[in-house]
């Protein structure tokens, strides 16, 4: 990405002036991070049906390098990484855009962390103003997604700032995807989602890039994303930030347990309660309080399948107490049927919390009470859920998480070390970016 533009005024050039300033070794150094999670996320993703069919739907022997194959790994299994602010998921939208295009050029992998860097960065302010009422019925990933693939290409490209604004003009035109796929968990259409998302922003850039000349008002005009879509949403907030700040990469969160966000700080508080009180198990029912929106897509006292589970509080939580630390299995095959986690399931209420709804989604905040025969109860709250910039995620914690996504997907634990290792050192390795290129479609995703 070179230049920037002497007096932009529109916010699409604004954005792209923005995006236009340099990335330094530490944003570099977590975008490596969210590599490795996307990466592990995709592997393990690779073995769903979801990607099977569109594998099969896309055909020849280049489908799994196609952009809209890898666009829909990164989400199926609810794993990816998350801006709680945004309320959208960055790495499967802008990573494989990022590495479709970085092939294509052969670039190296300073510039291809570069272009992660600002793919979150477009997709994250983007994401940041589009406001509550947009979210009610449209995923944000979805909508938002197209801009971030759009800067992650333009950054690769290096397009010039005037041609960076075509793009995400283009990019912001194709924005769609609407939550009623929450309502249907045999749906496959996050997968797709997050797929067009990745492609619409490649195909904006290539068409800048060859001079199709794109939109410059998308944001803000009169019949533009936010006039459309975003209720009284302010496009100003796109651009309100502080230069000297850091890149918004490092407030992107990492998901540690294999379900919903908003089921996140629910588990923490769950898994804090089943250490902290070991008469748990003694209780008489269960009570999650948590913020509106955890309630809209997560209360689900019944799931019926592996997605509806990962959407589900109850389930979650009864997991958490039960099991401890959740893993995959815990959302599929027998665990659904269970009748231990049954049983709990039917133990716990949902309720709303004036408090944690007051400071979300700044903070996902949820408590877990358990309530005894004579009126004694005991309450764990978690303001935070793990993995969150406030509650940060070891490094250790995301290596054990890459490592088990990867062996899920079946690859074999001396590549996923090697995958791994190749991820976190691509900045300052000139061999490591084709090593993960390498094992990725060699012997992971082939």
């Amino acid at each position: 990405m070179s230049g920037q533009s002497p007096n932009p005024s529109t916010v699409t050039e604004r954005l792209a002036d923005h995006l236009a300033r340099s990335v330094g070794a530490g944003a570099r150094a977590r975008a490596a991070k969210h590599l490795l999670d996307w990466a592990a996320c995709a592997i393990a993703g690779a073995a769903s049906p979801a990607a099977a069919a569109m594998a099969d739907a896309l055909g020849g022997d280049g489908s799994k390098r196609s952009i809209f194959y890898l666009g829909a790994l990164g989400n199926v299994l609810e794993m990816d990484d998350v801006d709680k602010r945004a309320l959208l998921h960055p790495g499967p939208v802008v990573i494989p855009a990022a590495l479709a295009v970085a092939m294509e050029t052969d670039a190296s992998g300073a510039d291809f962390l570069d272009a992660i860097v600002r793919g979150y960065e477009a997709m994250i302010r983007v994401g940041r103003a589009v406001g509550a009422d947009h979210y009610r019925f449209w995923h944000n990933t979805a909508t938002c997604g197209p801009f971030g693939a759009a800067a992650a290409a333009a950054s690769l490209l290096n397009l010039d700032t005037e041609k960076t604004v075509w793009a995400l003009g283009l990019a912001g035109t194709q924005a769609s995807g609407f939550w009623q796929t929450r309502h249907e968990p045999a749906s496959f259409a996050k997968q797709l989602h997050t797929a067009r998302a990745a492609h619409a922003g490649v195909f904006a850039a290539k068409l800048a890039s060859s001079g199709f000349v794109g939109l410059r008002t998308v944001i803000e005009g009169p019949q533009g994303f936010f006039a459309a879509t975003c209720g009284d949403a302010d496009p100003e907030r796109v651009v309100d930030v502080d230069e000297k700040a850091d890149w918004a990469i490092h407030d992107v969160s990492f998901k540690p347990w294999p379900a919903c966000r908003h089921a996140h700080a629910a588990i923490d508080a769950a898994l804090a309660l089943r250490s902290e009180h070991s008469y748990w198990f003694d209780a008489e029912a269960f009570t999650v309080r948590t913020y509106k929106d955890a309630l809209v897509f997560c209360d689900r006292q019944h799931p019926v399948d592996s997605l509806s589970a990962k959407f589900s509080l109850q389930h979650s939580v009864a997991v958490a107490l039960l099991r401890g630390a959740p893993a995959l299995a815990d959302f599929e095959g027998e665990a659904l049927t269970d009748p231990e986690i049954h049983a709990l399931r039917e133990k716990i209420a949902v309720e709303e919390d004036g408090d944690f709804t007051g400071v979300y989604p700044a903070r996902f905040g949820s408590a877990v009470a358990a309530s005894f025969a004579g009126g004694r109860s005991v309450r764990v709250d978690m303001p935070d859920a793990l993995g969150d910039p406030e509650n940060p995620a070891s490094d250790e914690t995301i290596a054990a998480k890459a490592d088990m996504l990867m062996r899920a997907g079946g690859l074999a634990q001396d590549a996923a070390t090697r995958l791994r290792r190749a991820a976190l050192s691509i900045d300052d390795n000139a061999g490591a970016f084709d090593d993960f290129k390498s094992i990725v479609f060699h012997e992971a995703l082939r």
